[in-house]
């Protein structure tokens, strides 16, 4: 028991499980955000959609063809990458030096198309996708009882969030798409295909969303509003952190699920809008976000 607050130390630490699941969330699902804009200057509103079919198609795959969870974790971000480089090459590449509010509103647009599709097939009624077998069970801490499968997703998260800002960050692949976004002229006099490189950077993108709409499958249920839920809040996370900025996505998306979770503890009344309070007082402090940089 915290003294003064009458809040058992189970219950402050279950809500920080909540807030670093929720976390995990926001930063693969921003993560995929500050790739396409800090890359090809594109705001995806799409994003939310597009992690809502990345659980679908893992639902798909285990009540169509018996493809479990494992397989899909290729397959269903595979599938859904197929799908943004597809448009991508049909719509998104017409919009190239035009303001960014026309990706916005053709995103937007996008976005409400696919979940309307998928609402008028699905309803609005969740289904069910059950954890692997392999997850199943949790550890018993002596403070707290940890779900295996949790535990999963928080660490898997993190590991493709890290590995994601290592390859942009630090590798040549890294460097070359880094300079077709600033100057694809001279990037193209090397030899460089810059369209090419840009429809796969869209589709590893949105692919991002996608596993994370697979890893969010057993914890949630798969419906096609799941991805409008999170979308706002999710700007939110890439606005704080700094718009394209990869390490400002990660760092942010975890901060701000636990900073929900303890206002869940402390505070629930202000749960659903201390994420929008800290953008906030962030952008009155630095405009830019806490990691971007002055244009």
């Amino acid at each position: 028991m915290i003294p003064l607050l009458g809040i058992t130390t189970q219950a402050l630490f279950a809500q920080l499980l909540v807030g670093l699941i929720n976390g995990a969330f926001y930063a693969l699902l921003s993560l995929g955000l500050a790739v396409i804009f800090g890359m090809l200057n594109i705001v995806n509103f799409a994003h939310g959609a597009l992690y809502m079919m990345g659980a679908f198609f893992a639902w798909f795959l285990l009540n169509t063809l018996h493809i479990g969870y494992w397989p899909a974790l290729l397959l269903a971000p595979l599938g859904v990458a197929i799908f943004g480089m597809i448009v991508e090459r049909t719509m998104l590449t017409r919009l190239q030096g035009l303001d960014h509010i026309y990706g916005l509103l053709l995103t937007f647009g996008l976005a409400l198309i696919i979940q309307g599709l998928f609402q008028n097939y699905f309803g609005s009624s969740g289904q069910p996708y059950p954890v692997p077998d392999l997850l199943k069970g949790g550890a018993n801490l002596g403070f707290m009882y940890l779900p295996n499968y949790r535990a999963w997703t928080i660490a898997f998260s993190l590991a493709v969030c890290l590995l994601t800002w290592f390859a942009i960050e630090k590798t040549r692949l890294g460097a070359v798409l880094r300079a077709a976004t600033e100057n694809p002229q001279l990037t193209r006099a090397f030899g460089v295909n810059v369209p090419r490189l840009i429809t796969l950077t869209y589709g590893f993108g949105v692919g991002l969303a996608a596993l994370a709409g697979v890893l969010a499958a057993p914890i949630y249920q798969v419906r096609p509003l799941m991805g409008a839920d999170l979308i706002v809040v999710v700007f939110a996370v890439v606005v704080i952190g700094g718009m394209g900025s990869i390490m400002g996505s990660i760092v942010t998306g975890f901060a701000l699920g636990l900073i929900e979770g303890l206002t869940k503890v402390f505070y629930p009344q202000a749960a659903n809008t201390v994420v929008f309070v800290v953008m906030a007082l962030v952008l009155l402090v630095k405009p830019a976000g806490l990691f971007g940089r002055k244009a």
